[in-house]
């Protein structure tokens, strides 16, 4: 092994098809794309260089600012439901249901395995007003409230986005953060309840503090996934009414295939980069912070 590793050769033989392969899929894509951004136009019709007028366009374009803000909006909260669910279901798989869990993890991560389309058909369904009231309207009016059209106004169909979004992804962050409860030793746990830690007690001063680590983790996969929503949005309401519910992840694909502007997309592709690097290194300083103390 210590020949093999010491031959500058088979280092270049082992190693290099997968550089190649990464550089090829990964890498050159990425600098493309940067280089994009200093060009309008699309393959078809060819680019010409347009220095930064394609950021300055950003800058004061009301869409872009608008799918940014929603953008923001739906991150924070959607991150918030699914840390939050997601760390009450693992508290709920540990310490309650503890062995006989194993059903009740299976059931709630089975729409984490389900296909986007198929999750917003059936909140299309749950939800919708016309021609005929979904089961979220018959309950309404069965309890005398007037039934809402969710889907038709940005506000209301912004709630639908959120709830479909946190249900159909909080197994996943249930049973992640379950694996992290996991590491938790036994004997400290014992320990503690021996000393008269009560539930709250018991949760603030041993569970929460050795479950920052998977805490932090689950926050970069949340956030992360959140900024660079699409799917679920596409399905469910394909950014309306109007562009009430536009991400950013929408607004570049429009631009860029519908749209054929390949630098301009470029452009907001790169803000969706920025942000996610942004959320990630801040989340990994605290993270930081909170190991040091």
């Amino acid at each position: 092994m210590k020949s093999v590793l010491g031959d500058p050769k088979a280092i270049a033989l082992l190693l290099g098809p997968a550089l190649l392969v990464y550089t090829l899929v990964m890498l050159v894509p990425i600098f493309w794309s940067l280089g994009l951004t200093f060009f309008t136009g699309n393959v078809l019709q060819g680019f010409e260089f347009n220095g930064i007028a394609n950021f300055e366009k950003l800058v004061n374009d009301k869409a872009v600012h608008d799918a940014f803000w929603f953008t923001v909006n739906y991150a924070i909260i959607v991150t918030i439901g699914q840390v939050v669910f997601g760390y009450g279901l693992a508290l709920l798989y540990h310490f309650v249901l503890r062995k006989s869990s194993v059903v009740v993890r299976t059931l709630v991560f089975f729409p984490v395995v389900l296909p986007t389309v198929a999750i917003s058909l059936l909140y299309q369904k749950l939800f919708q007003s016309a021609p005929n009231d979904g089961l979220v309207n018959e309950l309404l009016f069965n309890v005398g409230v007037t039934p809402i059209d969710w889907l038709g106004a940005g506000g209301t169909a912004f709630i639908v986005v959120i709830i479909m979004d946190i249900w159909r992804s909080v197994g996943f962050y249930g049973v992640l953060i379950f694996s992290g409860l996991l590491d938790i030793p036994d004997d400290i746990v014992e320990s503690a309840r021996i000393d008269g830690a009560r539930s709250w007690s018991l949760f603030r001063y041993i569970i929460l503090p050795m479950s920052l680590p998977i805490l932090f983790a689950s926050l970069i996969f949340s956030i992360n996934g959140t900024i660079k929503v699409f799917d679920s949005v596409f399905a469910l309401t394909g950014g309306g009414p109007g562009s009430s519910t536009t991400p950013l992840t929408l607004y570049m694909y429009r631009t860029a295939f519908q749209f054929s502007d390949y630098g301009y997309g470029s452009t907001i592709a790169l803000l969706l980069t920025i942000m996610s690097l942004l959320v990630t290194l801040v989340i990994f300083q605290q993270s930081r912070r909170d190991n040091t103390k």
